[in-house]
This record gives structure tokens, C-alpha cells and sequence, in this order.
């Protein structure tokens, strides 16, 4: 079999991503912080990056003094620069690369926003520093009448326990750990367990329970008998069988159960209590007549432009005859970072101008939801937005993932306005959220004795025009953390 050469000419076709357009897809899908966090890498990566600083002037000012030095960059290089949608990322960045398109900010679509009453939410929920639970642990022993050793096998007691409270190591791992007897570290354990919260340092619910049960100094057999032994039979609320099975009358089931109830499951979880972090809104929406405006948020994301000290060393070398091989390394590298800098700001500029798009689009399809509250959401899906804004369904998706909107009904993420819809008996449609609003209202109005089943919330969903199965009730209920009929229902 013979091997030759031949040269086919083919034409086709490809798709290909443009660095740009990767950068603005990566920018696109994040969040405020990571955003800011992006813009303070990319300044310490690129020199020729930097912030606009307010007392340096207007952005026009800014951008009239450096538009003087590109003209006489551009008038010594003799290039005539067509200005471009999009950069594509090919050569050294002189033919492709505009330079007066980098001078434009990436600042909001022809609005401003200023805080006024009423327009920006209160920022005087301040946050400070909460004792932690092994600081709270740590303290106690320190004032009890702990030998070294003992502060030494309790040390590891508390460095070991899970943020509800229990102990997550077993004794003969600690005793192996610091060389002890295991039996001197179920000493000290059982004192630890004395410490406030009560219930801390157990091993299992059943010790938790029994800790606080002794601590309280109750002197009732029945409530020990039940921790130990029908634990189960708790949960599942059937204290008949409790009571059949201890032989005692069912009223003293129900005292010792009472009791029970008020204790702490989760001791140590009031120290490890999440903080409430405060939600800078991506967007405004603001109340003007019968009309909705919606604006962007801009405070605190670094305004950025190009560098003066490297455009008067652009300048410079431009100016110079006779070039060096240094000068125009020096040269081209500075070019190729002013272009890396103008794709970030064009990219920035491009985030924030279809998170007003989609922002304005959402407002239009959801403004009786802004007029009249949760019963008037409409059912809303990517597609109904990306073909009002003329984008891709992916794009939109992007925009609305850990993107916030501050309304007058409160802040909600944008990802909120969108759902599925369920038929009403009437012919319309209505909003799935709404549908979860409208259980959450029947079960908060239910009789505490006697919970709807889901069945019976079935029928009640129909009176107000909303046809759904029973399966359905269950999984929304699920979502919004309702326990079922069963485990709602109180006997006292």
C-alpha cells in the first residue's frame, strides 16, 4: 500500500469564543462580592489597572485628559483605528485594539443613584463578635477547681464537640491522645457536663436529655423511663403506647412529655448561630407614580481607567527615535496589558448593562406582584425574558444566579420572580410561590389539636380556585419545611 501527499482545500465553519467574550460570560455569573473580588485580582496582576479616585476629578475630566495623550500615541504611530463592536483577541492588540474605547466607564445605563428617605435600606443592624461556645466552656473550667491535668483532658473534651454540643471523639480516643486512663476522662467529662448549657458534652440525644432531666432536679421516674426507652415512640407522638407499655395513666405520660418538650435537643447551636450577613442589592426598584424605575446599584464596585504613569511612559517611548530592543518589549508589553485592562472594562460595562436589561424586564412581567404583593406573581420562565431582551436563555440565567433586587415588598433575589405555573379552576394560571404562600397560610390558621391533613388542604386549595394533587401539597410542603399532620399536632 502506497503513502502520498495531497493538499485538499476545505471550507467550513466554527464557533469559537473570543477571550472577551469568556471574560464577560465568567463576569456575568458573578455575584457582587466575587465581582469586587475579581476587580482587586485583576488590579494587582495588571499595573496599568487603577482606581478612579473621587477628588481627581469628573470621569469627563478624566477621560478628556487621557483622549490628549492616545491622539498623540496614535498620531506617532500612524494608525488609523476603526472602532469595533468586539475585540477579538488576536496579534499584539494595535490593529484590533481602539484606543479611546478604553476611557469609557462601565458606570449604570444613563441613571445615578443617590440615597434618599425611603430609597435605600437601613444600614444600622451593626454586627459585633459573639462568645463562642469553647470561649463559654473555656471559662467555666478555668473558674472551677480543675487540677492541670484535669484543664488538660477538659481542653480536648471541648475542642472536640460539633457546634450543637456533642462530643464527637470517644473517650478512649482522648485518653490514647494525651496518655491517660480512660476512666479519668469519663471524670472529667461527666463535670464538663455540668457546665451551662445545660445538656453539653453528650454523647447522643439519650445523654443530652437525661443531663438537663438531672440537672433540673426532677424527681420523676417516668420522664427518665421515657428518654431511655420510647424515644422513638416520642417522636412520633404516640404517647398512648407509651403510656400502655409503662402501664401508668395516660395524664402522667402527657406532664412527663410536657416537660420534655422544653428541652434543648441542641445545646451548644445558640453559639453557632450563622451571622446575619447584610445583602447589598444589585438593583433598585423604585416607586415613581404608577411607573416602576429601575436603577443600579454602583456603590462600592472600583470605578476603573488606565494608568497616567504608563500612559506617560506609553507616550514617551512612542515619541522616542530609535528604539531598543528593551523599549519595544517595554512597548508591546504595555500594549498588550492596556488591551487585558480594556477587555475587563468593556466586559464590566457589558455585565452591568444586561443586568439592567433583564432587571427593566422582570419589573414589566412582575409589576402587579410590586403593586398588589405575593397573590399576584405570574408564572415566569427564562424563556418569556430572554425573548423580551432579544438574549440567549443561558445569558439570562447567568444574570439572575446571586443577583439581588431591593423592591418596595423587600429584597429578593432575582432568581425569585421566576417559576412554574399551575391552572386555576377558572382558566388562568398561577404562580407555584404562590401556591406555597397559600399552604403556608392555611397552616399557619390550622388548629393546633387538629392539623389538615393534605388531603383536607387539597380541598381547601380548590374553594380558592387552585386544583392540585395531594403529592404536590406534600412536596411544597417538604420545600418550605412543614412537618406532616402527624408531627404538627399538639395535645397540650
Amino acid at each position: 500500500m502506497a503513502f502520498e501527499l495531497k493538499q485538499n482545500l476545505r471550507l467550513s465553519q466554527q464557533l469559537i469564543m473570543t477571550p472577551q467574550l469568556q471574560q464577560a460570560i465568567k463576569l456575568l455569573q458573578l455575584s457582587r462580592l466575587e465581582l469586587v473580588d475579581t476587580i482587586n485580582q485583576e488590579m494587582e496582576e495588571n499595573p496599568l489597572l487603577e482606581e478612579t479616585l473621587p477628588e481627581e476629578g469628573t470621569e469627563e475630566e478624566i477621560h478628556s485628559e487621557v483622549a490628549e495623550d492616545v491622539q498623540s500615541i496614535e498620531k506617532e504611530d500612524n494608525k488609523a483605528v476603526e472602532r469595533t463592536e468586539e475585540l477579538t483577541g488576536e496579534g499584539d492588540g494595535r490593529e484590533e485594539f481602539d484606543w479611546s474605547s478604553y476611557l469609557e466607564d462601565y458606570g449604570p445605563v444613563g441613571v445615578s443613584y443617590e440615597h434618599k428617605d425611603g430609597d435605600a435600606p437601613a444600614w444600622d443592624n451593626m454586627l459585633s463578635e459573639s462568645q463562642s461556645l469553647t470561649n463559654h466552656l473555656m471559662w467555666q473550667m478555668k473558674l472551677s477547681p480543675f487540677t492541670e491535668d484535669e484543664i488538660r483532658i477538659g481542653s480536648q473534651i471541648i475542642g472536640n464537640l460539633d457546634q450543637n454540643g456533642y462530643l464527637c471523639a470517644t473517650i478512649e480516643e482522648i485518653a490514647g491522645l494525651e496518655d491517660v486512663a480512660p476512666d479519668f476522662v469519663e471524670a472529667v467529662l461527666q463535670r464538663i457536663q455540668e457546665f451551662d448549657p445545660a445538656g453539653i458534652a453528650a454523647r447522643n440525644l439519650q445523654e443530652c436529655l437525661l443531663i438537663q432531666a438531672r440537672l433540673l432536679g426532677v424527681k420523676n421516674s417516668i420522664i427518665e423511663a421515657i428518654i431511655r426507652d420510647y424515644l422513638k415512640d416520642l417522636e412520633l407522638k404516640n404517647y398512648v403506647h407509651i403510656a400502655r407499655k409503662m402501664k401508668v395513666p395516660l395524664r402522667d405520660v402527657e406532664i412527663a412529655i410536657l416537660l420534655i418538650s422544653n428541652m434543648d435537643p441542641k445545646p451548644g447551636s445558640r453559639f453557632f448561630e450563622d451571622k446575619v450577613q447584610s445583602i447589598i442589592p444589585d438593583v433598585y426598584v423604585v416607586k415613581t407614580g404608577d411607573e416602576y424605575k429601575v436603577i443600579l446599584n454602583d456603590d462600592g464596585l472600583p470605578r476603573l481607567r488606565i494608568s497616567n504613569f504608563y500612559r506617560e511612559v506609553m507616550a514617551g517611548l512612542c515619541g522616542h527615535e530609535g528604539k531598543s530592543d528593551a523599549e519595544e518589549n517595554g512597548k508591546k508589553y504595555i500594549r498588550e496589558k492596556v488591551q487585558s485592562a480594556t477587555w475587563l472594562i468593556k466586559s464590566i460595562q457589558q455585565r452591568q448593562k444586561t443586568i439592567y436589561k433583564v432587571a427593566e424586564s422582570i419589573v414589566k412581567f412582575q409589576k402587579e406582584f410590586f403593586d398588589k404583593g405575593i397573590d399576584f406573581l405570574k408564572p415566569l420562565v427564562l424563556r418569556d425574558v430572554a425573548d423580551d431582551v432579544e438574549m440567549h436563555e443561558s445569558t439570562i440565567s447567568r444574570v439572575v444566579t446571586s443577583k439581588y433586587m431591593h423592591t418596595p415588598r423587600g429584597i429578593y433575589e432575582m432568581k425569585y420572580f421566576f417559576g412554574s405555573s399551575i391552572a386555576r379552576t377558572s382558566g388562568d394560571n398561577i404562580a407555584s410561590k404562590s401556591v406555597k404562600e397559600e399552604i403556608k397560610k392555611i397552616v399557619a390558621l390550622e388548629d393546633p389539636k387538629k392539623p389538615y391533613s393534605d388531603c383536607e388542604i387539597v380541598d381547601l386549595l380548590k374553594t380558592k380556585g387552585i386544583d392540585i394533587a395531594r403529592r404536590t401539597i406534600a412536596k411544597y410542603r417538604e420545600m418550605m419545611g412543614i412537618l406532616p399532620s402527624s408531627k404538627r399536632k399538639k395535645y397540650f
